[in-house]
């Protein structure tokens, strides 16, 4: 199972070192999503990340500027998925960009070409969002198929439930709240969700 981390929406204290500790640790794919933040906020988290983990960040704002950071990963929310001409997501995906989105409804999948994986929430009961609460019935399970994108569950995702998210079909994890609610433990929460990844050692590429 793949494990991304998203960033925290808001400023959060030594943010950029924090990042670059999560990768020196081994994430592999962070998600930045500053919903508030203007362009020029943005530019001045990345120009703090070493330039080494640039490649493994997806934006979710201001695609100008990936190219800039040697960015290949762009995330469209629901609402810019939408928004967005069909034409463009594939120019971008013949430029060799990685598209991600969002959906909270399974049914969804079909209309998600040419996107690479989505995030599909709420799995569980959000831990960042105390009014986000999971309507899946018990036993859901996804039933996978080779065209479709890779499915990644957020919402309430953590330690204890990263097994049942393998048996419920996902393709791989995405946590917020688990990382970001308390920054100063940031770095030894990151490890113990790596070390109950299932499957470690065959994460596929996102």
């Amino acid at each position: 199972m793949q494990l991304i981390v998203i960033s925290h929406p808001d400023t959060v204290a030594h943010e950029a070192q924090l990042i670059n500790q999560l990768f020196e640790a081994g994430l592999m794919r962070f998600h930045l999503r500053k919903p508030d933040w203007d362009e020029q906020q943005l530019l001045g988290l990345l120009k703090q990340l070493d330039p080494a983990f640039h490649p493994y960040i997806a934006l979710h704002q201001y695609h100008n500027i990936a190219i800039d950071f040697n960015i290949k990963r762009l995330h469209y929310t629901e609402k810019h998925r939408l928004t967005t001409e069909q034409n463009k997501l594939i120019h971008q995906k013949e430029e060799d960009f990685v598209l991600s989105t969002s959906i909270h409804d399974i049914t969804e999948l079909s209309a998600l070409t040419p996107f690479d994986y989505t995030f599909f929430s709420p799995v569980f009961n959000s831990i960042s969002k105390s009014d986000y609460q999971t309507k899946l019935p018990e036993g859901f399970h996804i039933d996978l198929n080779d065209t479709q994108p890779k499915i990644i569950a957020l919402g309430g995702v953590e330690r204890s439930n990263l097994d049942k998210l393998k048996h419920m079909g996902f393709d791989g994890a995405a946590v917020l709240g688990t990382i970001w609610n308390d920054p100063t433990h940031a770095i030894t929460n990151f490890r113990k969700l790596q070390e109950h990844l299932p499957n470690t050692h065959q994460q596929p590429t996102l």
